[in-house]
């Protein structure tokens, strides 16, 4: 069984190889024209032997028919001249001479077998009627009758009908002949054609081989000289190597990325550890000299290191929620955008107070969206503490929901420090600060917009950022009011 199915999974691989149906085709192209051209050649010579065939006994019958009608030949059939005559044109012909008078009767046979019978057939009654000539043909016994009626073109008057049948043998034979000769013919065509089609289909996938020992290549893993392979014969190979070149370039960006962002939570996990360290080795070190209040200040320092170092665990767990396929399935409700975003308003007013920040919320229209409340909450959040925390002394923030068609736009501006140019497309990428001092002041740990990045496509929806240095910055995001769209 397991044979079985490994000879078919061959059967199927083969089937759908590209080599294989370059071979197909080129053998078709090849060899249906060949089985074409057999055909028309020997059945042309066929139909223009038989024609002439038909032609030529048909004109001698015609003049045997004017002689029969100029003698008093249905009155004497002992007619030396006229029987001799007829026996030369059966022999002729290889065939059989019938001599048949107006009253449908047999008067002369060269075959002596049918003389005195009579004979109604529609082709002798088309004749006696007025018909010129009438001819038909029997492949089974290889031979082709003509029927020409006796008539005396001067008077005008019928004296019967002759039939003379030929036997098309010869023809027959000369068609097998030629039939075998093409045969032997289209044989070598489809060898050559064979030949040239296998060594067409190498030839022409050679370039394709060449792009799959380069995707071989790295399997083992990625192999930076893979960069400098080409494969410019065809154009379709130059594309699929171009493609596949920014694929290792991604690919490599990728795996800097990874080993970044490796060092970025190594880093950002062992500085509260390093300053946990050193407080309570101070404390230790120092043993019962210590004041309560300096033990005291020791222990809220170390807190909130933990209080930093958990932040950082947690968002790094929530953007492994949001990457996993399965838990990042988004739970869809329709839900009042009004409501969320004034809720989301009052629970940081007390942060923006303690900032000395504006915070201002205007709704255009009313509008509702089918979101996960939770993770788009949580996006949003992250937009306006950041608006908040980056923000100039007496700035402001602004939120704003609008819609349209067919996306809920959330906007949210402030008046802050702004973002470089050349920063505005790297704000998403994981632990990645604009400004890495004032981040560590405020305890930010480059993870949230990751968070509202993600949390917004699992909703099929976008993020865009604009900024002037100095001025401030405005974050907005659409997010679809349907699930089907």
């Amino acid at each position: 069984m397991r044979t079985l199915t490994s000879k078919l999974l061959q059967n199927i691989r083969l089937y759908k190889s590209l080599r294989f149906r370059i071979f197909l085709i080129v053998l078709l192209i090849g060899i249906i024209p060949a089985f074409v051209m057999r055909y028309i050649m020997v059945q042309g010579y066929e139909n223009r032997a038989m024609n002439q065939k038909v032609a030529e006994v048909t004109n001698q019958s015609a003049i045997v028919a004017a002689h029969l009608a100029r003698t008093d030949y249905f009155s004497d059939t002992s007619d030396i001249v006229i029987n001799d005559e007829l026996t030369q044109m059966s022999n002729l012909y290889d065939g059989r001479i019938l001599v048949i008078n107006d009253d449908f009767q047999i008067i002369k046979d060269t075959y002596n077998k049918s003389q005195g019978k009579y004979i109604v057939s529609s082709e002798v009654i088309s004749c006696m009627n007025g018909s010129r000539n009438m001819s038909s043909q029997d492949e089974e016994n290889r031979y082709l009758e003509i029927t020409v009626p006796i008539l005396d073109e001067a008077t005008g008057k019928m004296y019967g009908a002759l039939v003379a049948s030929a036997s098309t043998d010869s023809i027959h034979d000369n068609v097998e002949v030629l039939a075998r000769r093409a045969r032997v013919v289209e044989v070598v065509i489809a060898v050559l054609i064979i030949i040239i089609a296998y060594s067409l289909s190498l030839t022409l996938l050679k370039p394709f081989d060449k792009v799959i020992r380069a995707v071989d290549s790295v399997k083992e893993g990625f192999d930076p000289g893979v960069e400098s392979i080409e494969v410019p014969d065809y154009t379709e190979t130059k594309d699929i190597m171009d493609a596949f070149h920014h694929l290792m370039s991604r690919m490599k960006e990728v795996d800097e990325s990874r080993d970044e962002f490796v060092a970025n939570v190594s880093h950002e996990l062992k500085t509260p550890l390093a300053s946990m360290k050193v407080l309570s080795d101070s404390l230790i070190q120092s043993g019962d000299s210590v004041d309560a209040e300096t033990y005291r200040e020791f222990m809220l320092d170390i807190a909130e290191e933990v209080d930093r170092e958990n932040k950082v665990i947690n968002n790094l767990l929530s953007l492994v929620k949001l990457d996993r396929s399965k838990e990042a399935e988004v739970a869809l409700e329709t839900r009042d955008l009004s409501e969320m975003l004034q809720q989301l308003i009052k629970t940081l007013t007390p942060l923006a107070e303690e900032s000395g920040v504006s915070l201002f919320y205007e709704e255009k229209v009313p509008v509702k969206a089918d979101i996960d409340e939770t993770k788009l909450s949580l996006a949003i959040m992250n937009l306006i503490e950041n608006a908040i925390k980056y923000n100039k002394e007496n700035g402001w923030v602004r939120v704003t929901l609008d819609a349209d068609l067919q996306f809920a736009v959330i906007t949210v501006s402030d008046s802050g420090m702004g973002i470089p140019e050349d920063s505005i497309n790297k704000i998403y990428d994981r632990f990645y600060r604009v400004d890495k001092s004032h981040s560590r002041e405020i305890g930010g740990t480059g993870l949230g917009l990751a968070i509202t990045r993600n949390a917004v496509l699992l909703h099929r929806g976008a993020i865009k950022a604009t900024s002037i240095l100095g001025e401030g910055t405005t974050f907005t995001v659409k997010i679809p009011l349907r699930k089907d769209i």
